[in-house]
C-alpha cells in the first residue's frame, strides 16, 4: 500500500494548476485554432452554393437541346416515312398506268396496299362499253345493228316474255 501512496503523492505533485487567466489563454487560443480551420467557410459555401445554381443552370440548357434534338429527329423520321410512302404511291401508279393526278387516290403505306388500290381505282375507271359511245356533237362512234325501234321490241320482248 505504501507503494499506491507514493505513487498517489507523486502524482499530485506533479500536477499542474492553472489560475483562471492560464485557463482562459488555453481555453482562447484553442478557440483560436478551431476557427482558423473554418476561416473562409462562408466565401466556400456562397462559391459552392453558385457553383450549384450554374450547374443547374447548364444541365437545363442541357435538357432543351436533348428535347430539341429528339423532336427535330422524330420530325425527321416522320419527313423519311413520308417520302417513302410517296415514292412507293408513286412507283405504283406509274406501274398500272393511274394517272398522276389520281396518285392522292392511293392510301396505302405498303406497296402491296397500294397496288390492290390501284387495281380497284383501273376497275372503276374502266369505260362501259355497252353503251354506245358519242361524240361531241352527238354522232354515234359505234355502228348500231338495228334501229332504236327494233332494240326497243328487242327489249320488250326479253322482258315480258
Amino acid at each position: 500500500m505504501e507503494n499506491k501512496e507514493t505513487v498517489n503523492q507523486e502524482a499530485t505533485e506533479n500536477e499542474k494548476t492553472f489560475t483562471q487567466q492560464e485557463l482562459d489563454a488555453i481555453v482562447s487560443d484553442r478557440l483560436k485554432r478551431e476557427r482558423a480551420k473554418y476561416e473562409g467557410y462562408e466565401d466556400l459555401k456562397a462559391k459552392a452554393e453558385k457553383l450549384d445554381a450554374i450547374e443547374e443552370a447548364s444541365k437545363t440548357e442541357l435538357q432543351k437541346a436533348t428535347e430539341r434534338a429528339q423532336a427535330l429527329e422524330t420530325e425527321l423520321n416522320g419527313l423519311k416515312k413520308a417520302e417513302s410512302v410517296r415514292l412507293i404511291r408513286e412507283k405504283v401508279a406509274k406501274e398500272t398506268g393511274i394517272p398522276m393526278a389520281s396518285m392522292s387516290l392511293l392510301t396505302g403505306e405498303t406497296e402491296e396496299a397500294c397496288q390492290e388500290q390501284a387495281k380497284a381505282i383501273l376497275a372503276i375507271a374502266q369505260p362501259n362499253t355497252s353503251y354506245p359511245q358519242l361524240k361531241d356533237g352527238g354522232e354515234l362512234t359505234t355502228t348500231m345493228k338495228s334501229s332504236t325501234r327494233q332494240q326497243f321490241a328487242d327489249w320488250a320482248t326479253q322482258a315480258f316474255n
